[in-house]
């Protein structure tokens, strides 16, 4: 048992001698219409079974949460088990408080169709909690886009969701801003969401423009750029399309992929401009991109005679 279950245990237990103790001490010393006994009695009770639900709660915690759970779950299951023991806790002191355990469950189901009508959004927000809990379209740590917003999961409430902005209004090529957005979890049941960095394959496809003039021997450079990236990020990229591979076939989607760095042309007004396509992690792409760059320009710029960039007139 944790010391803070051990805490709360003990103060349910003080809570409810006195609960017992208190009442008569009362009824012999003050003389009043009003049932005072009655009211602590009821009142010291309701703190004892508030203080056992905490208890509870924490001793389940620590026996659930194991020191191997990843956080995500770790994340989910205490949200979850936190859920749990308010609901047990609000049933247990409106039943001590009232003295009816039924006529408490009913007046708790008749509170609840009032408050729905007048709460809707709040409710909402707690059903897409309950959705993102069992659907699991994210998680926290994930990298996602909900709505117009993008950036990383770092909570997941019972009414919001809060990110880390990525990109926005202040920086840009997928780095953090610094700024934390918090999005209604009914968002998620009303807009697209879309995981970039989701736990069975938590990589993306990215493109790298290079951009060289219509004079460029396009095979020699196209073939240049494939065996850079491929020195770059060919063993990792090779193992996660296996991966990537194995997903695919549990589906009935046929798709072709390349498990190597690869190079598509587009035809511009003045210039060709050379797409680097690899695989890579969303949260590691700007800096893969940029290392990938640099390796790209160093290995374009010895081979001057067969590769040449547009002018700057034409761009």
């Amino acid at each position: 048992m944790t010391r803070r279950a051990t805490l709360y245990v003990l103060a349910a237990l003080a809570s409810g001698v006195l609960a017992a103790v208190l009442p008569p001490v009362i009824a012999t010393v003050v003389e009043t219409s009003y049932p005072v006994p009655l009211v602590v009695g009821r009142g010291l009770t309701a703190v004892a079974v508030a203080f056992a639900v905490a208890g509870g709660y924490h001793l389940v915690t620590s026996v659930a949460l194991s020191s191997s759970m990843d956080r995500p779950r770790r994340h989910r299951v205490e949200s979850v088990l936190r859920l749990v023991a308010l609901v047990v806790a609000a049933i247990g002191v409106l039943g001590v408080v009232t003295d009816r355990w039924v006529p408490a469950l009913v007046s708790l189901g008749v509170a609840g169709v009032a408050v729905s009508l007048a709460l809707q959004q709040p409710l909402l927000s707690l059903l897409g909690w309950v959705y993102v809990m069992t659907k699991q379209p994210f998680q926290v740590g994930d990298r996602v886009r909900i709505d117009e917003s993008k950036g990383d999961v770092i909570d997941v409430d019972y009414l919001v969701t809060t990110l880390w902005e990525i990109n926005g209004e202040l920086v840009s090529s997928n780095q953090p801003s610094g700024r934390h957005i918090t999005v209604p979890n009914s968002v998620v049941l009303t807009s697209h969401v879309v995981n970039f960095s989701r736990e069975e394959f938590p990589f993306v496809w990215n493109e790298l423009p290079v951009q060289v003039s219509y004079e460029t021997d396009l095979a020699f450079t196209q073939e240049l750029l494939r065996e850079t990236a491929e020195a770059h990020l060919g063993e990792t990229m090779h193992r996660e399309v296996a991966r990537f591979r194995e997903q695919l076939a549990e589906t009935p989607v046929e798709l072709e992929v390349q498990d190597r760095p690869s190079v598509n042309i587009a035809q511009k007004e003045s210039w060709v401009e050379l797409r680097v396509r690899y695989l890579v992690n969303p949260k590691r792409a700007q800096r893969t991109r940029n290392e990938l760059y640099e390796r790209v320009l160093e290995r374009l710029a010895e081979h001057p005679e067969r590769v040449s960039f547009p002018v700057s007139r034409n761009r």
